[in-house]
């Protein structure tokens, strides 16, 4: 699918059946090619257990398909229904303080239960016999945004009992887990699994592989539930395509491992709802306040699309102020166009707009859509007939492999997170920050997991590997590529261990580096670097101390280890031996593409560029026009890039 298709969430259970209808009409009149339905409907097709109502949504699919829009059913496992608490309470999530998480909104299940895993898959199994096989249902939405409000991770009776089973089956003996979590430490042994309890709710920190055991535990029970739903799809509705929308920004569980069970990998992607959560200072939060940051769409739809072995599609497009994040702000006037065609360049087969028509009550009432509660057309719905017309303009395109991949590890993140050294180690943000170094020189990137094949790429990007595999340690070590690595690599086992040569571990011989001590300083306490010739950089929070019998390209300059190595070049590797603020990086970045021989092309501070195809793609999200170079065919825009505007080209 090399056309940008167009699609809409709708909630037609909310609305008088008389609306249906005209609301098909309009939907098909608007250029959308889909419609997504039902994730919230089980309380409505069973309200009493084995009684079920099928026939308004019956009416519904009918309806969207006689006016043309292809159907994406969703599986309503991410709202169990009332009738179904009652009968087993002890199917409730339970966070972190110990309380139970009560029925009244959504997501009130735990992954860990096996009676809600069993209902679960008997709701999602009528959903598909009753539509696997209709002509108008042509894909299938598992359950909604698995870790949306902080769900993954429940400390419920089930998950206690769950996590035991998981261990006894990972260790074998207590004695063996005993000895790889390291509990001689605070003589906190065990002497039966029945023994082990959840890490929460101590008097001081969890023991740290105990924590990276839970998540990982906590994580294949995510797999576990959407795995199951997909073998049901493929059992009842056999050729659809099935996706999840995973939520941009989050790293709880493991969505590599999840999304090799779907055929699409989806996400929701909200960029003005994110960014307040981000790591731009406050004047880059206020300058993108009304775009969003540069790179948050590209970012997820990278990710996203290499999960899905090339096939993403975006469920839920912001069309204006949502109701959810700290501020909620409208985007400026051209935005929803610039995400759209934004998505479309960095991969996206289709994108989905949330939603239809405002709520008129409940919870979400100040969440925009494509029209207002009475039914007037808002701002995003003229942007999306914008779009539809557009898109007839261009040839098709697949989005071809990157020269640059940057590896992206869930239990990396989880490990510095549970043992962070730095209150405020970025962490996951961290290859936000690097990937937007390479976009402001106009470089494509892959971003790939640790198990991805790695051939045919020019420089492979590690940002925080805190932890690294020795499989991944020898394909790195086995293929051409030059890396680029940052601090944390390899400094921990899969066991959260310091490796027994210290860290990089395995990266050792690769890199030339040997870590001795690592620190983190506060932002009153900033260090400066000299990199190449280049004026001092300053930097804060981690740092390392390393030696090296390689080249030193950058060096501290501090009262503390005066001259100590920054920047260390080996013959395939560049390690950083701390955290670089963006100046810094991007020289770092030049540098590195320089010595790896990619090309790359510095862009205006707001103006991204991306290719697909034969095609490229100019987004300006600044204030200001700004200026292309010239010969180019344009298809869509011109030279000028007006602020807030896309300008697409083809090569001559």
């Amino acid at each position: 699918m090399n056309k940008l298709e167009l699609g809409v969430c709708y909630y037609p259970e909310q609305w008088d059946p008389s609306q249906w209808r005209d609301d098909a009409a309009q939907m098909a009149g608007m250029g959308l090619d889909w419609v997504r339905i039902a994730e919230f409907t089980w309380a409505l097709v069973e309200p009493r257990r084995g009684e079920f109502n099928w026939g308004w949504l019956d009416e519904v699919v009918g309806i969207l398909g006689e006016a043309g829009l292809k159907v994406m059913m969703c599986t309503p496992t991410a709202a169990p229904p009332k009738w179904l608490i009652d009968e087993h309470p002890e199917i409730l999530p339970v966070g972190t303080d110990g309380r139970v998480r009560g029925f009244g909104s959504r997501r009130h299940y735990c992954f860990s239960s096996d009676v809600y895993l069993h209902e679960a898959c008997r709701i999602a199994s009528e959903y598909a016999r009753r539509y696997g096989k209709n002509p108008h249902v042509h894909a299938w939405q598992i359950d909604n945004e698995y870790n949306d409000h902080d769900t993954v991770l429940s400390y419920s009776d089930a998950a206690r009992q769950g996590f035991r089973r998981w261990l006894a089956e990972r260790y074998g003996s207590i004695g063996t887990l005993n000895r790889t979590w390291g509990t001689v430490f605070w003589g906190a042994l065990y002497s039966s699994f029945g023994q082990i309890e959840l890490p929460n709710a101590l008097v001081a920190s969890p023991n740290p592989t105990h924590a990276l055991d839970f998540a990982r535990y906590s994580s294949d029970r995510v797999r576990l539930f959407n795995c199951a739903q997909a073998g049901i799809l493929r059992k009842h509705a056999p050729g659809r395509d099935i996706t999840h929308n995973f939520m941009a920004g989050s790293f709880e569980f493991d969505h590599h491992a999840v999304a090799a069970d779907l055929d699409v990998v989806g996400f929701d992607s909200y960029p003005l709802g994110n960014l307040l959560g981000s790591t731009l200072t406050e004047e880059h939060k206020c300058r993108y306040l009304r775009t969003g940051a540069p790179d948050y769409q590209g970012f997820h739809c990278d990710l996203y699309r290499c999960q899905g072995r090339g096939r993403m599609w975006v469920l839920e497009q912001q069309p204006g102020p949502v109701d959810w994040a700290q501020k909620n702000p409208s985007p400026a006037d051209g935005m929803i166009r610039l995400w759209t065609w934004a998505a479309y360049a960095h991969g996206a087969e289709a994108v989905m707009f949330f939603q239809w028509r405002q709520a008129p009550f409940a919870q979400e009432q100040y969440h925009t859509a494509l029209h207002r509660s009475d039914g007037s057309r808002d701002q995003a719905a003229f942007e999306v007939l914008q779009v539809a017309a557009e898109r007839k303009l261009l040839p098709p395109a697949p989005r071809a492999q990157a020269q640059v991949a940057m590896v992206l590890d869930y239990p990396s993140i989880w490990a510095a997170d549970i043992l962070p050294h730095d209150a405020n180690f970025p962490n996951a943000q961290i290859h936000r920050e690097w990937y937007t170094a390479l976009r402001q020189l106009g470089v494509d990137l892959d971003i790939v997991g640790p198990d991805a094949d790695l051939s045919g790429y020019a420089l492979v990007v590690l940002p925080q590997n805190t932890i690294l595999s020795a499989g991944l340690a020898a394909r790195l070590a086995n293929f051409d590529a030059k890396l680029l690595i940052g601090p944390r690599a390899g400094s921990k086992t899969e066991d959260l261990h310091t490796p027994f040569k210290l860290a990089p571990g395995p990266l050792a011989d690769l890199t030339g580096v040997r870590v001795l001590r690592v620190e983190s300083l506060p932002d009153f306490a900033p260090e400066a670097i000299s990199f190449r010739k280049e004026a001092p950089h300053e930097v804060t929070g981690w740092r390392e101390i390393v030696e090296t019998d390689h080249e030193v390209i950058g060096r501290f300059r501090s009262r503390y280890q005066d001259g100590s190595p920054a920047v260390v070049r080996s013959a395939r590797a560049t390690y950083l031996a701390m955290l670089p603020g963006q100046t810094l990086l991007r020289s770092v970045m030049r540098d590195v593409l320089d010595w790896c021989g990619v090309p790359y092309s510095e862009c205006p501070p707001d103006l991204r560029v991306t290719r697909r195809g034969p095609l490229g793609f100019a987004f300006n999200f600044g204030d200001e026009d700004v200026v292309l170079p010239e010969r180019r065919q344009f298809l869509v825009g011109g030279q000028v890039v007006p602020p807030h505007g896309v300008s697409i080209w083809r090569d001559e």
